[in-house]
């Protein structure tokens, strides 16, 4: 994603159901990255079982660095969870017409993941009385939790 023309690049630590465990904006994507996220994500979250990452080199020298090389997983279509979890994200940094500071950038990839897994409901995987009632008790939590 671009800030204020330059490149930067969104890190996503998504767990098996889809929800977003960890957002990270860095400036690079290279060999020092990819471990300062990976060691973040799993000092707050711990070891997981497996790590499915895109072909880049970067995500095999933070793995080697960190002992996991066992546990990671490279396919053709293995990460396609966590780059489906960046389109809401694109979607709402488009509705805002960008954003200008990495700082602020950080702050909303935290938020927005936090609010987005709150209200994520899986519409597709339920009927629609029991989406109904699982959305009220959502808003009755967020409204709980805000005032």
């Amino acid at each position: 994603m671009k800030l204020n023309g330059q490149m930067v690049y969104l890190w996503h630590a998504v767990d098996h159901e889809g929800e977003i465990l960890e957002s990270y904006i860095t400036k690079t994507r290279d060999k020092d990255a990819a471990p300062t996220f990976m060691k973040k994500a799993m000092k707050r979250h711990g070891l997981p079982e497996a790590i499915t990452t895109d072909g880049l080199r970067s995500y095999r020298a933070a793995m080697k660095e960190l002992g996991n090389t066992e546990k990671q997983e490279i396919g053709r279509w293995a990460n396609n969870r966590v780059e489906n979890s960046h389109l809401p994200f694109r979607r709402r940094e488009r509705a805002m017409l960008r954003f200008r500071r990495m700082s602020s950038l950080q702050k909303f990839a935290s938020v927005h993941a936090n609010v987005h897994n709150h209200f994520n409901l899986e519409r597709h995987l339920v009927d629609r009385q029991t989406y109904r009632e699982r959305r009220s008790a959502a808003l009755a939590e967020w409204q709980l939790i805000a005032s």
